[in-house]
């Protein structure tokens, strides 16, 4: 029987009524309150009671919001915690607050009305008077009896509201920051392995479905300021995206995502406020160790962002550059414009959509309007440029496709011009000129200008690795695909990706295996059947390839497949049946695959004809030319070297 059993007027409660809201190095005596208190009988709520891996800020936030009392232990370190702040006002402001002071500290600015019980002599003694004095504060906002000897904080919410819920700025978030790394629980205990970070994605609290697209873009943004840090090792966004709404463990996620760290976090926009609550999760232990919320004018997004982002850079003793000044976001891409920064945002949570040519001319639309409030803001045009490129492959005629690519190679240009070290804006370029001009030599320079300046940029890697496949640079393509598939290991997108530089370099069973891992992670991720299909029929395994194509919904590839492997078994009329399909399907944008299915028939002349036409148009297939398996029995003939020579690949 503890110390406080014979304390009669205490209710038992079976969920938490009391929220003891502490500093962390004042954590032994809170320790020891938390413990007079659950003796007494009730039901305490401190942030030791976090399961491994619970996503700290909406946790915290529940728990808060359904106390009876919130008990704030101030002292020399808590009244500088913004956190702390910021408890200690819901607490007041709610009616709930019972003030202690640990060491004779006075309670700060805004707290002063209230009268404090100060443990500085006591030392938190189970017996002392002021002891007693605390559960009886705890106890009469319980069930409204047994005042205290003298009134703690007022009975109702005071009236207004706070300005500012983080004070300081950048000062104090990195302050946040740099406390937790000189501590030493940050470290990762290799000095020579960089630090690893997931950033999942900030729940939406503000009520409005509608604004999911805010929440999610100051995720990517934070995450895009962080993975500018060559020391920090970022996870891209997708396989970050896979734990949006699973409830697992952060050890688990951490496990998954082969991190250290986790930063979660909440946003809520209304009114033109904004509040953001983050939190650093140790994915070993499953652990908060760092937590601040920020509660700004909207005005105020920008600077936010670079101070969360250098304030976790701080927490993993990793140094980040200031990118509080206009010069510097515009070297990255950013703006200083707020709806020119909101319509960016919703143009690319319309392009992450990826539904249809609607959907995609829709994030155009959003980029058009960035761009034409901020004419010098280049991400938007950098994003354009992809949408562009996508609109041109996808869905255009010849002549329309054309003119689509020209315009991608001129907005990712403008976006190069606009801040040279955006990585974006040069993956765009090398994109467009690639795919759209099959300027084989003039892509070279923006992929490679791309690649040194992303540092964990997946979108980036993987394009480089592709382009690296392409060129027969194999070595240096499997380098960096390995690395993308280590920083998103959950992207279906990436071995997909891997499995084609694989089958590039004829290495078929290790692209089947890739493959296989793209369907695990996603089995409705387009195009990989197909590219099994190659890979088997490659290997002369017709029964698997077979299989493959009719898991197959990509006709392009299917018909192609199928033509080539019909004609193998000797089924001709099966074979100018899906060649057939394949002209009337696809027309001149299949032009590539009907050269590949007439030089597997050995029909070298009609082959090379064809190949001369998708030049002509411009066929983004003929990017696969250098190493592809279905073009080999053309490869002796005088005329393949030609193309290849025209096309820049030697």
């Amino acid at each position: 029987m503890g110390p406080y059993s014979g304390l009669t007027g205490y209710k038992l409660v079976a969920s938490h009524t009391v929220f003891v809201s502490y500093s962390r190095k004042d954590q032994k005596d809170a320790l020891l309150i938390v413990e007079a208190l659950e003796q007494a009988g009730f039901s305490v709520w401190w942030d030791g009671l976090l399961e491994g891996g619970e996503r700290f800020a909406s946790t915290t936030e529940a728990e808060l919001a359904g106390a009876q009392a919130v008990v704030v232990l101030w002292s020399k370190t808590s009244i500088t915690s913004h956190w702390v702040h910021d408890e200690a006002t819901r607490g007041r402001d709610s009616g709930k607050l019972v003030p202690i002071s640990l060491d004779g500290s006075d309670p700060p600015l805004g707290f002063g009305q209230f009268q404090c019980i100060s443990l500085s002599r006591s030392k938190s003694k189970p017996n002392s008077p002021e002891m007693q004095k605390i559960l009886k504060a705890v106890a009469a906002l319980h069930q409204g009896e047994d005042q205290p000897d003298e009134p703690l904080a007022s009975a109702s919410p005071r009236i207004g509201r706070r300005n500012v819920m983080l004070g300081g700025g950048a000062v104090a978030l990195l302050a946040g920051g740099l406390s937790v790394w000189q501590s030493g629980i940050l470290s990762t205990g290799d000095a020579a392995t960089p630090s690893s970070i997931a950033v999942l994605p900030f729940a939406n609290l503000s009520g409005d479905p509608e604004q999911a697209y805010f929440s999610d873009g100051l995720t990517s943004e934070i995450r895009a300021q962080l993975s500018r840090n060559p020391l920090l090792q970022i996870v891209g966004q997708t396989s970050s995206n896979n734990f949006r709404d699973h409830q697992v463990d952060a050890k688990t996620i951490a496990q998954q995502l082969g991190v250290s760290f986790l930063l979660d976090g909440n946003v809520q926009k209304a009114a033109g406020q904004f509040k953001i609550a983050t939190d650093l999760i140790d994915g070993r232990t499953g652990l908060s160790q760092w937590t601040e919320t920020v509660e700004r004018p909207i005005a105020d997004i920008f600077q936010v962002q670079s101070e969360i982002a250098a304030a976790v850079a701080a927490a993993l003793s990793v140094a980040l550059g200031s990118d509080a000044d206009a010069d510097q976001a515009r070297q990255t891409g950013g703006t200083e414009n707020i709806a020119a920064f909101d319509a960016f945002l919703r143009g690319q949570d319309l392009f992450e959509l990826h539904i249809d040519e609607t959907s995609e001319r829709a994030a155009l639309a959003k980029f058009d309007e960035a761009i034409g409030i901020d004419p010098e803001y280049a991400a938007p045009r950098a994003a354009r440029a992809r949408v562009l490129a996508v609109i041109a492959n996808q869905y255009a005629n010849s002549i329309e496709r054309v003119k689509l690519y020209d315009e991608a190679v001129a907005e990712a240009t403008r976006a190069t011009e606009i801040a040279p070290e955006f990585a974006a804006g040069y993956n765009a370029l090398g994109y467009g000129l690639f795919y759209g001009r099959l300027d084989v030599k003039g892509a070279r320079s923006p992929y490679e200008k791309a690649y040194a300046l992303a540092q964990s940029d997946v979108d980036v890697f993987s394009r480089y690795a592709i382009y690296c496949a392409r060129t027969g640079r194999f070595e240096e393509a499997y380098r960096v695909i390995e690395q993308t598939s280590k920083l998103d290991p959950l992207n279906a997108t990436i071995f997909r990706s891997m499995g084609g530089i694989k089958y590039a370099g004829k290495r078929y069973d290790e692209a089947i295996q890739s493959a296989r891992r793209a369907l695990e992670i996603n089995p409705q991720r387009n195009s990989v059947h197909g590219d099994i299909g190659d890979s088997y029929l490659m290997l002369g395994d017709l029964d698997k390839a077979r299989e493959e194509y009719e898991l197959e919904p990509n006709s392009l590839i299917t018909f192609t497949g199928k033509a080539i492997l019909d004609h193998r078994e000797g089924n001709l009329a099966g074979a100018q049946l899906n060649f057939e399909n394949l002209i009337t399907a696809h027309g001149d944008n299949g032009l590539y695959q009907q050269a590949e299915v007439l030089a597997q028939w050995g029909k070298v002349d009609e082959a090379f004809q064809t190949l001369a036409e998708a030049k002509k148009l411009g066929d983004s297939g003929l990017i696969y030319l250098l190493n592809d398996p279905f073009l080999d029995p053309l490869r002796d003939d005088p005329r393949f070297n030609d193309l290849l020579l025209q096309l820049g690949f030697i």
